[in-house]
């Protein structure tokens, strides 16, 4: 009780901005994601982009699963939703394997051509299931903020 009492208004202001800067840079994480994920099959339009792209990839994985590190729970949130925002970080980290996938078969390959797919199987794998995650996790914390509120 003493520690909600300390929390006060000040305390939720701060809250709420620390979890606006998470979410945008975790936004800016998704879309250099996106767009590394993009950029090898539009190969015609941009050249040669494999050796960029997976930079841009890896530094996207990053950029979310660190923002996804701060801790934006409040002290008086359930023990469900600190474990959905945890679930986020996972989300980010199905990133950074997909990144270390790029980087070790396009190593693999390079003595011989192989097309974006052969190089990019397991990242568009991975990335597909921290797209997964990340979606039932905000989806699910969206809902439970909104149960919790209701009951106070």
């Amino acid at each position: 009780m003493k520690r909600e009492k300390e929390y006060g208004q000040k305390g939720d202001a701060s809250l709420e901005m620390r979890r606006r800067y998470v979410e945008i840079v975790a936004s800016v994480g998704l879309l250099l994601v996106l767009a590394a994920m993009m950029a090898p099959f539009l190969g015609g339009l941009l050249g040669n982009s494999m050796p960029w792209a997976k930079w841009v990839y890896a530094g996207g994985a990053l950029v979310y699963t660190v923002a996804r590190v701060v801790n934006v729970n409040a002290p008086g949130d359930s023990l469900r939703l600190r474990r959905l925002r945890r679930l986020e970080f996972w989300a980010g980290m199905c990133f950074v394997i997909g990144a270390s996938f790029w980087f070790y078969k396009l190593q693999y390959y390079s003595g011989f051509f192989a097309g974006p797919l052969a190089v990019m199987r397991q990242t568009v794998a991975f990335t597909m299931a921290g797209a997964v995650l990340q979606i039932v996790a905000s989806w699910m914390i969206a809902a439970r903020m909104k149960k919790e509120n209701k009951q106070q």
